[in-house]
């Protein structure tokens, strides 16, 4: 374990782990403060992955060992999975179960429960739904996964969509992606879109996002359903079909070492378009989207859609965006933005941002928002809040205080 101003965790084969699941962004009015609120818990080692609302408690999941509340020296040993009170910050005592490998996603669930998916073979099978009162499963719920691990949760009504690199949900073969019912767990039979065609070694849904009517995905996948969609994808969730929607900008490759570069990607509040972002190592002048943040429009139709803005980092990679009305957050181990000539280095017009920063939705171009933070392997979690914006990461500075692995921003 960690002490509590120990180094972070910086393990090579994190930097491609999953910067959790965003459903469509709230509607914050106003872009959130620059000065974190002082009451949140510390998360002591390792790194988060994902960040849950359920009700007031917030649940926090990824591969750690420790906590301690915000003000508290005592030691808290969680392993991978905690939650604690949003508006108090005190972490919860009897939500303390043991998994046995790392949180990658979660969804809040109704009656004070929340999905869990990841890499752990106990409880459950890298997909469980959990009691918040006491960290029990509910065992009416079964789902588990098999030959891969959960990486993306979305849940929407009734129904949950799960992503990852598995090969079989239960008894029903899946391939990456899947929608099962939120009380049982049972695959739905209508729903078999399939993505195919890996770049690397295999298919693996990362990140998901939904609306109503879409539903958002990205991996490792070059195909869905047998047509051509590189890394990005739109599912009509209304015909149960791959949306009339394609884009080539991420077919081009980056840097060897990033076969697929996609990383996360989250609607805004109103669904009307969804921003995403990458990794895949500097490419100056060359149009390719390495180590980017762009915007699609959701409705537009075509196999040729182009984004609407493009802001490159100039080399760091982007793991995280959240989109609200006032602000496209994004998260990674970025040093600047609106650095499109830069090559590990600051080009002409490049604004310094560490850590974090905001984009205006509609230019495109960095916002005033610098709070800054450590940036070690970078933020793999935003959930935007009706109070607030919430950033999971690996590091332990955060607008300039000590917020470990996680913090909030509140509105003004």
């Amino acid at each position: 374990m960690l002490a509590r101003h120990s180094t972070p965790l910086l393990v090579a084969a994190l930097a491609i782990l999953p910067a959790g699941t965003a459903q469509a962004g709230v509607r914050q009015p106003v872009v959130v403060s620059q000065k974190p609120v002082a009451n949140t818990p510390h998360v002591l080692d390792g790194i988060v992955n994902a960040i849950a609302l359920v009700g007031g408690t917030v649940v926090v999941g990824g591969n750690f060992s420790a906590v301690s509340d915000a003000g508290g020296d005592e030691q808290l040993p969680r392993e991978n999975l905690f939650a604690y009170d949003l508006r108090t910050g005190k972490v919860l005592p009897d939500f303390a179960p043991s998994m046995s490998g790392t949180v990658y996603a979660l969804a809040a669930g109704a009656d004070g429960t929340v999905y869990v998916g990841g890499s752990f073979d106990f409880p459950g099978r890298a997909l469980v739904r959990m009691s918040l009162a006491d960290g029990s499963t509910v065992s009416s719920f079964n789902a588990p996964a098999y030959g891969g691990d959960v990486s993306a949760l979305v849940r929407q009504g009734d129904k949950i969509y799960v992503g990852g690199d598995f090969i079989q949900i239960g008894s029903t073969p899946r391939t990456a992606l899947a929608r099962i019912d939120a009380a049982t767990g049972a695959v739905d039979p209508a729903f078999t879109i399939t993505p195919g065609n890996p770049r690397g070694i295999g298919i693996k849904v990362y990140a998901m996002a939904a609306i109503p009517d879409r539903l958002a995905i990205d991996g490792s996948f070059t195909t869905v359903d047998g047509l051509r969609r590189p890394q990005v994808a739109l599912i009509d969730l209304a015909r149960n079909r791959v949306a009339d929607w394609r884009t080539e900008v991420y077919a081009p490759s980056c840097k060897a070492v990033f076969p697929w570069y996609v990383r996360g990607l989250d609607f805004s509040p109103d669904g009307k378009y969804f921003v995403v972002v990458t990794t895949g190592g500097p490419a100056p002048r060359t149009g390719k989207l390495c180590d980017s943040a762009a915007r699609f429009e959701t409705y537009s139709r075509g196999e040729d859609i182009q984004p609407t803005w493009v802001n490159l980092t100039g080399g760091d990679s982007l793991y995280s965006v959240a989109v609200t009305s006032a602000a496209v957050y994004v998260g990674g181990h970025l040093r600047w933005l609106d650095n499109p000539k830069g090559s590990d280095t600051a080009g002409p017009g490049a604004v310094p941002r560490q850590g974090i920063g905001a984009i205006h939705p509609t230019t495109g171009k960095a916002l005033s928002w610098n709070p800054t933070r450590t940036r070690g392997i970078g933020v793999k979690a935003f959930l935007t809040t009706k109070s607030g914006l919430l950033v999971g990461s690996d590091t332990t500075q955060l607008g300039h205080e000590y917020h470990a692995r996680i913090g909030m921003f509140p509105l003004p």
